[in-house]
């Protein structure tokens, strides 16, 4: 009789803590067993002289959602998980997007239906809340966030997306009061509007002034801002997709000062830069994402904010348009930069860039990789220690990786439908071979080996992360406000 359904044997085994070679004993999707030389079982894989990690947690990416213009991303639930486990994912969190005028538990059930014939690993979802009525606010974002939606993201700019300061009172007030992480996309709206209206009017509309409509001081002022209003509400925020150095420094300055701000940034920005939009023609529309990307010294300062801890962790954003009239070009074959549809692919290529750029050249450890990849996801968005971590009684997501396997990226090996990939040609060392997702699994030998629909929706808790830090600004704090009871 077998003890086990499945045994990783003889594995270096990484948490974002720990490391040691043994074997993992599996039963009934759980790690059940951590130990050398552990008893008979129905399958064995021999991961001896390789790294056997947490799965990876894809906390920001962007699947079979509509933009506010009216684009659909090139991936669905299938294409996009596929890719994500080929990339050593087993959990994806993708956003359910309110548009305006749209009910957002309408939104959430039509999301189930694309998800959940489709997905091949685990998902949950954040909201995207863009039209927060007294209903929605009162009503509909409560109960979703009672039944496991438990973070959402919010827009300082674009025209169909974006709230007010005062709308983000709103917002933050109640998502202290429920329980809920507000993720922001901090950028100042008036910025990019009044460099836009001045590029085009001169017919600087080339891919490349993408990067100069959305200046720094706008992403950093807007930053600031954001901050700002959570700590009037004390609100934890997670500031998304963070760019540049002084956006960074906004987000570090607030961690210093004790409050409960959190930082995330993307493979963009530590590898791709301004540079790459100035390409000929309008291949440049293909590096167009909001923020944009950088030059070397900002990408040397996002390299800090992983190491010394600004950035708790690090998201692809995958946000994959098509190069050809249904996506990048969908204004035409050579549209004006604020025509260009938003967004870059990398959802299988995020943690193979970080490890190989980041392990394997000693900028981060193997620690710090699994906690920005994995462990502090699951804990910022309510899913550990279920998810995110190699211990008994966890689900058994695992990635066993060889970190020696060279390999030179390529479009044509990768399994989104983006079309193209912004990191055509470089080499990375350290890749996942063998993917498993409660058990099962699910990438072996270059093979898909489990079908669409496998993939089981994942009810969320509260994160510890999204409490109030109980500091109350004075003009919020009845003791310092003359007994007024505003929060």
């Amino acid at each position: 009789m077998t003890e086990f359904d499945l045994v990783v044997r003889g594995g270096t085994v990484v948490t974002a803590a720990s490391k040691m070679t043994c074997d993992v004993g599996i039963k009934d999707g759980e790690i059940v067993a951590l130990a050398k030389q552990l008893g008979p079982a129905a399958k064995d894989i021999d991961a001896a002289g390789k790294l056997v990690l947490p799965g990876g947690i894809e906390g920001h990416c962007h699947i079979e959602q509509k933009s506010s213009s009216g684009l659909m991303t090139s991936d669905d639930f299938k294409s996009a998980t596929i890719s994500a486990a080929f990339g050593g994912n087993t959990t994806v969190i993708p956003f359910a997007a309110q548009h305006r005028g749209d009910s957002l538990r309408k939104t959430v059930e039509d999301y189930h239906a694309c998800a959940a014939p489709k997905s091949v690993i685990d998902y949950a979802y954040h909201l995207i809340v863009s039209d927060p009525t007294p209903e929605v606010l009162g009503q509909e974002l409560p109960a979703l966030i009672k039944d496991g939606f438990t973070s959402f993201k919010v827009y300082m700019t674009y025209d169909a997306l974006r709230l007010d300061d005062r709308q983000m009172l709103e917002v933050l007030s109640t998502a202290r009061r429920e329980g809920a992480l507000v993720m922001v996309h901090a950028e100042n709206h008036e910025m990019i509007r009044w460099l836009t209206e001045k590029l085009v009017d001169k017919n600087n509309v080339a891919p490349k002034y993408h990067a100069v409509s959305h200046s720094r001081l706008g992403e950093s002022e807007a930053t600031h801002r954001a901050i700002a209003l959570a700590q009037l509400v004390d609100t934890p925020l997670l500031i998304v997709h963070v760019s540049s150095e002084e956006a960074t420094s906004e987000i570090r300055k607030a961690q210093d000062q004790g409050l409960k701000i959190y930082g995330e940034t993307c493979p963009q920005y530590l590898f791709l830069t301004v540079e790459d939009l100035d390409k000929q023609g309008m291949e440049g529309a293909k590096f167009c994402c909001s923020p944009p990307p950088r030059d070397v010294q900002a990408q040397e300062a996002v390299w800090r904010g992983l190491q010394n801890g600004t950035f708790q962790v690090f998201s692809s954003d995958h946000s994959p348009y098509s190069f050809d009239e249904k996506g990048k070009l969908s204004a035409g074959p050579n549209p004006p930069f604020p025509k260009i549809a938003n967004g870059v692919p990398g959802i299988e290529l995020r943690m193979p860039l970080l490890f190989s750029e980041g392990v394997r050249k000693g900028r981060i450890d193997i620690h710090k990789f699994v906690e920005v990849t994995s462990t502090n996801v699951a804990r910022l968005y309510g899913l550990f220690p279920r998810k995110g971590t190699i211990a008994i009684g966890a689900d058994a997501d695992l990635a066993i990786w060889d970190p020696d396997l060279e390999r030179t990226v390529r479009y044509a090996d990768l399994h989104d439908l983006a079309g193209y990939t912004p990191y055509e040609g470089k080499k990375i060392t350290g890749w996942p071979t063998t993917v498993i997702n409660r058990g099962r699994i699910v990438v072996s030998e270059n093979t898909l080996q489990v079908e669409p629909g496998s993939g089981e929706f994942l009810a969320r808790e509260s994160s510890e992360f999204a409490a109030p830090l109980g500091q109350l600004a004075p003009e919020t704090d009845p003791a310092r406000n003359f007994g007024a009871q505003i929060l």
